[in-house]
């Protein structure tokens, strides 16, 4: 299975076989069936791209209920330093935190599902992220961490000096003010 389990419940890398040649390569970027085998019954509405240069840290973001939004993120170019973080209330793994790097060369996926806040950080002189939800955006519903939050001890491998981050999001609260319904 092209599936590989987190320390934290119900958060997957998924990692797609990809065949290489002397053309270059080809990849089954999703495939449902191997999703449901997986027993992730998803319906992808939405695909979201963003392109953003070194430094930008996006998030940590999420939306709340009936809105919220399970993801899956990759990377079509360039690198990025993806997060995760399990704010289900009741989770034995609230408030911890997930990273892994993505790449366009490495190929893996992170699958988000709701309950989990989500940001990243561009490693790369620019990357292009590709994420797919299954809900639809709703202003009224989002919801967000402050990315610098003391208490997740994120380090987003992006030195303070160098971090770009949108006025939005450099007010959101803290982990332990957010806005906040979900549980495990």
């Amino acid at each position: 299975m092209p599936f590989i389990k987190t320390e934290i419940a119900d958060l997957l890398v998924f990692e797609p076989k990809v065949f290489e040649d002397s053309r270059g390569y080809f990849f089954e970027a999703y495939n449902e069936q191997i999703f449901i085998q997986e027993g992730l019954q998803i319906k992808f509405v939405q695909d979201n791209q963003s392109k953003s240069s070194y430094g930008v840290v996006r998030g940590l973001h999420y939306q709340l209920p009936p809105y919220a939004q399970t993801k899956l993120v990759r990377v079509l170019e360039g690198k990025i330093l993806d997060v995760a973080v399990d704010i289900r209330q009741g989770s034995p793994t609230f408030g911890q935190s997930f990273t892994i790097e993505l790449s366009a060369e490495n190929k893996r996926q992170l699958f988000v599902p709701t309950g989990f806040a989500h940001g990243f950080s561009v490693l790369s002189q620019s990357a292009v992220v590709l994420y797919k939800c299954d809900q639809f955006y709703h202003k009224e519903s989002e919801g967000g961490i402050l990315y610098n939050d003391p208490s997740l001890k994120i380090d987003w491998q992006v030195p303070a000096e160098k971090v770009l981050i949108s006025d939005k999001d450099k007010v959101l609260p803290p982990l332990a003010e957010c806005k906040n319904t979900f549980t495990s």
